[in-house]
C-alpha cells in the first residue's frame, strides 16, 4: 500500500462546499482490524450531520466521514481469522469512508452478495445494520403486523420496506411526493401516504393502528407518532430530522401499554455492532442472495464531487443510496 492516499475532508462545520479533497497517511491493520482499499463509499445523513458540526465521531474513530464502503482487503491485522487478503467485503465503518483506503473492524465486514456488483454493495451495512437492529432486534417486528416507516423513499425507508414485507408484515410508508409514493408501492407497502396531503394518524387509525413505527423525523411527528399507533405499539426513533423535543401525554403511553425507544448505531461498541453483523449474514444475506431484497440506487459521485453528493442528498429529491466511486 502506498503510505499516502487522496480523501475528502471537513475543512470547517458548514455547507457541502466544506468538503474537500486532500492527502492523509494510508491506515493501518491493528489488532482485529482490516485494511481495505475502497471501491464505493456510501453517502448517509450522519455524514451530512458530522460535516455541518452536529455528530462528532466516537473517541478513536477517523474525522474523516463515512460509515460504509464496498472493497477488498488489503491487510490484516492480528487476531483476524476469517478474512483474507483479495477478499471483497461490504463494511461499517467508524468513520474514514471517504478515502482510498479505511481500516474497520475484521467483524464488521460482510461478504459482498454474489448477486451485487461493488457499488450496490457499499449500499447496504450502513441502512441495513440500522434497519435490522431497530425494526427487527429493537423493535420486535412479527409477520403480520402493521409497520410504519416514515421517509419510505429514503436509503432507511427502502431498506425497511422490504425487509419488512421478506418477513411478512403489512407496510405502510410516508414520503412527500406522488413519485415517491410509487417508489414506496413498487418496493412492497400496501399503502403510501403523501405527508402533505393526507394525515398519517387519521390513515393509521382507520386501519387499527401501527403496531410498529420507525421514525427519523422526531419533532411534531413525536405526539403524532404516539396517537397513530395501536395499543401495545412500539415506537422506535433513529434520527430527529426536525429536533429532538415534544411534549407527550404519558398517561396515555401508560394507558395504552406503548413502547418508545430508539437507537444510534455508530456510538455502539464493536461487539454489538458484530453481533448485528451475525444476525444480518444469517438472516437477511439469503434474501440478498435470492434476489428478494435488494439496495435501491439513486446516484453515483466521484469522490472528488463528494460536496455535489451530500448537495443531492440534503435536496431531499433523491430516492434510495448515492454513492461516491473511489476505484470502482
Amino acid at each position: 500500500m502506498p503510505e499516502t492516499m487522496t480523501a475528502v475532508e471537513i475543512t470547517q462545520p458548514g455547507a457541502p462546499e466544506v468538503l474537500r479533497p486532500t492527502t492523509r497517511p494510508t491506515p493501518e491493520a491493528s489488532h482485529g482490524r482490516v485494511v481495505l482499499k475502497v471501491a464505493y463509499a456510501g453517502v448517509n445523513r450522519p455524514d451530512a450531520l458530522q460535516r455541518a458540526g452536529a455528530y462528532d465521531p466516537p473517541k478513536g474513530a477517523s474525522d474523516l466521514p463515512g460509515l460504509e464502503c464496498s472493497g477488498e482487503v488489503v491487510a490484516i491485522g492480528t487476531g483476524v481469522t476469517d478474512l483474507k487478503l483479495g477478499d471483497r467485503v461490504c463494511a461499517l465503518l467508524p468513520g474514514g469512508g471517504y478515502a482510498e483506503y479505511v481500516s474497520t473492524p475484521a467483524a464488521h465486514c460482510l461478504p459482498i452478495p454474489t448477486v451485487m456488483d461493488m457499488k450496490e454493495a457499499a449500499c447496504l451495512p450502513e441502512t441495513f445494520y440500522t434497519v435490522w437492529s431497530n425494526v427487527f432486534m429493537r423493535g420486535g417486528l412479527r409477520a403480520g403486523e402493521r409497520f410504519l416507516v416514515h421517509g419510505g423513499s429514503s436509503g432507511i425507508g427502502t431498506t425497511a420496506i422490504q425487509l419488512a414485507r421478506a418477513n411478512g408484515a403489512r407496510v405502510f410508508s410516508t414520503a412527500g411526493s406522488a413519485e415517491k409514493c410509487t417508489a414506496c408501492l413498487d418496493l412492497g407497502a400496501e399503502r403510501a401516504i403523501n405527508y402533505r396531503e393526507e394525515d398519517f394518524v387519521e390513515v393509521m387509525r382507520a386501519e387499527g393502528g401501527a403496531d410498529l413505527i420507525l421514525d427519523m423525523v422526531g419533532g411534531d411527528y413525536i405526539p403524532r407518532n404516539v396517537k397513530a399507533l395501536a395499543d401495545d405499539g412500539r415506537l422506535v426513533h433513529i434520527a430527529f430530522l426536525s429536533g429532538p423535543k415534544a411534549e407527550l401525554n404519558f398517561a396515555q403511553i401508560m394507558a395504552r401499554r406503548l413502547t418508545i425507544t430508539g437507537s444510534t448505531l455508530r456510538p455502539q461498541s464493536d461487539a454489538a455492532k458484530a453481533a448485528i453483523a451475525a444476525e444480518l449474514r444469517e438472516k437477511v444475506w439469503p434474501l440478498l442472495e435470492n434476489g428478494r431484497v435488494a439496495p435501491v440506487m439513486d446516484e453515483e459521485f466521484p469522490l472528488e464531487e463528494a460536496a455535489s453528493a451530500h448537495a443531492r442528498m440534503e435536496s431531499s429529491t433523491h430516492i434510495g443510496k448515492i454513492v461516491l466511486r473511489v476505484s470502482g
